[in-house]
């Protein structure tokens, strides 16, 4: 925690650094930064909680993102987005049992105009999809694991 300079001031970027390491922040991550800190765990809970960019629960190492904002929607972004977790086995935020892949609905990806659209990782972006898509764009991500 020193190399990050892990102060009460530094909560953020501590959790960020943990987050990147453990791919989540559990209870247990969440009380070692907070007796590391010496703060209550309770304000670390309420930063964690506040912003979404923190996640509590385990995610796939590659995270599917499918906008189910109104114009993706209106598109077809829940057929496209029932396909993944059709193909994958999985439910919505829940990883694989490999841990390779999770699939999140979010509410806009700011490409309305290549609607529906998906976000892979953290600048993978697929747009104007259809369902029959999806198992071509899983199989990329299957060989990077390879």
């Amino acid at each position: 925690m020193k190399s990050i300079n892990a102060t009460p001031d530094n909560l953020i970027s501590v959790l960020q650094k943990a987050q990147e390491i453990f791919g989540y922040l559990s209870p247990q991550v969440q009380q070692y930064i907070a007796d590391a800190l010496n703060i209550p765990v309770s304000q670390v809970y309420g930063v964690v909680t506040f912003y979404n960019f923190f996640s509590m629960t385990p995610k796939g190492k590659v995270q599917i993102k499918v906008c189910l904002g109104t114009a993706c929607y209106v598109k077809g972004a829940d057929r496209v987005f029932e396909r993944f977790l059709e193909e994958l086995g999985v439910e919505p935020e829940k990883p694989t049992k490999d841990g390779q892949f999770s699939v999140h609905a979010v509410r806009c990806l700011g490409a309305c105009s290549m609607a529906p659209v998906v976000l892979i990782g953290e600048k993978d972006f697929y747009g104007r999809l259809k369902p029959d898509m999806v198992p071509r764009i899983i199989a990329k991500y299957r060989e990077v694991k390879s």
